[in-house]
């Protein structure tokens, strides 16, 4: 039975509940993060903790603990589950109150953890590369906020699965700015490239570590924008999320990417990440 961690408790998953007023149910009104575990080690606390203070503040919104507090809980909720490979989700709500648009105050947020195994991609995803499609971008205006409200990118990732593929790559006013859970790359000429951090992409840890990976191996690399037509003559095509690392787009819109197979670059990068991974918890 997994265990769970709700407003100050550790208990069985089943026993979890949380109120109808509480302001997550109502409006969406929280933030969320989402962190691998490897051999029992969280991955990459510290950037998890300071994404996570981000969003707070983006929603204005009092973090209800500090590092060490938020470190000792996720260690706890890591040794109460049994997988040495994990994914802790971890949730903050702005709490309980009446319905109605503007923040209460005086409300104390809803903090809600949960474990679940971290299974490793299916081999052939490695082999062969996921399919991917190209939809309009529909997200709000503060994607770099780790917001629950995911209506918008799970209706995107419903059309990647209802055409047989593994991730919708976004595009806005002509451009890419990522997927619809997870980061995105191009490359050109050997030249890696991802969407600059601003308000339209989430700030990935793994896309971070991803770039560090790449300028340890003098791999070059941009942030910068790729438009939708360039993004059609590309080398390779990537992707990265906390869940599934670090995969190759092989086709996009039905057509091959470069040789239809995952490129040199990836291949590269995915051996570095799996080497380096156990120790990038920093």
């Amino acid at each position: 039975m997994a265990t769970v961690f709700l407003n100050d408790t550790f208990l069985p998953a089943e026993q979890a509940k949380v109120s109808v007023y509480d302001r997550g149910f109502l409006f969406g009104d929280g933030v969320y993060e989402v962190i691998p575990v490897y051999g029992r080690q969280p991955f990459r606390l510290k950037a998890h903790l300071s994404r996570l203070q981000s969003s707070l503040d983006g929603i204005h919104l009092t973090n209800p603990f500090d590092d060490e507090r938020w470190t000792q809980l996720i260690t706890q909720l890591i040794e109460q589950n049994d997988s040495d490979n994990q994914a802790v989700y971890l949730q903050v709500t702005r709490g309980v109150a009446p319905r109605e648009h503007v923040f209460p105050e005086g409300v104390k947020p809803t903090v809600f953890m949960m474990s679940n195994p971290l299974n490793s991609v299916p081999e052939s995803y490695k082999e062969q590369g996921i399919k991917a499609i190209t939809v309009d971008d529909i997200r709000w205006q503060r994607c770099d906020i780790k917001a629950i409200t995911l209506l918008p990118n799970t209706m995107l990732r419903q059309q990647a699965h209802e055409k047989g593929a593994g991730e919708a790559i976004l595009i806005r006013d002509g451009v890419m700015t990522e997927g619809s859970a997870s980061n995105s790359y191009a490359v050109f000429d050997g030249v890696i490239y991802t969407a600059a951090k601003d308000n339209t992409v989430l700030p990935g840890i793994t896309r971070d570590f991803v770039l560090e990976l790449a300028a340890k191996a003098n791999i070059p690399y941009k942030e910068e924008s790729v438009t939708a037509d360039r993004l059609t003559q590309a080398d390779e095509i990537w992707i990265s999320s906390s869940t599934r690392e670090l995969l190759a787009v092989t086709t996009l819109d039905d057509k091959p990417v470069g040789h239809g197979i995952p490129g040199p670059l990836w291949q590269k990068l995915d051996a570095l990440y799996q080497r380096d991974k156990l120790e990038a918890n920093q």
